[in-house]
């Protein structure tokens, strides 16, 4: 949850998708590695240097080549699909509790508008805001709002954990703005 929107009857908490320094950087090296592999299978097929740092004409085209080129080929699919994720932010949204329409609504971009995930629950039907603290080797903090009939709804963004002020802070706010009890703290 990045942003806090909050008026007198309307909270509203921005979700982070998938437009991150970390899946830029992730695009970035999977960008480089699979025109490297793509280059030098490409130079071992037509016997011409196209890579200044190497000389891949050593190599066989089959099966060396083939291989680094199949690698190569592998790497831009997989780079065309994290910029294809980077480009509709698969994942971002907002978390809005209205209490002049009396519900809660939370919304997830998915792939195109029919793929959209939207949720809409109405404050009474709210029973509390639960906390999860887990640490270890894969620690995880995550933020729920539990809901009459359909359990617990994830409120926190997928990703690097969140701080424990903030998460503290974020579940104490929602709860206070709902008048529902606090849980797992």
């Amino acid at each position: 949850m990045v942003a806090i929107k909050s008026q007198s009857n309307v909270l509203r908490y921005d979700i982070v998708g998938s437009r991150r320094f970390s899946n830029y950087c992730f695009a970035v090296i999977v960008a480089i590695g699979a025109s490297g592999f793509l280059l030098a299978g490409l130079s071992s097929y037509l016997h011409t240097n196209l890579l200044p740092f190497s000389d891949p004409l050593q190599l066989e085209f089959v099966p060396q080549g083939l291989a680094l080129s199949f690698y190569g080929i592998a790497g831009s699919l997989l780079e065309a699909y994290l910029l294809y994720v980077i480009a509709i932010d698969y994942g971002s949204g907002y978390n809005e509790f209205d209490r002049n329409t009396g519900k809660v609504t939370i919304f997830r971009r998915g792939r195109n508008q029919s793929k959209n995930l939207e949720f809409t629950y109405k404050i009474a039907d709210v029973q509390a805001v639960r906390v999860e603290i887990r640490n270890g080797l894969s620690p995880k903090r995550a933020l729920y709002l539990r809901v009459k009939g359909k359990g617990d709804l994830p409120l926190s963004e997928v990703g690097q954990p969140i701080s424990l002020t903030v998460l503290e802070d974020r579940a104490a706010a929602i709860a206070k703005f709902l008048s529902v009890p606090l849980e797992g703290l």
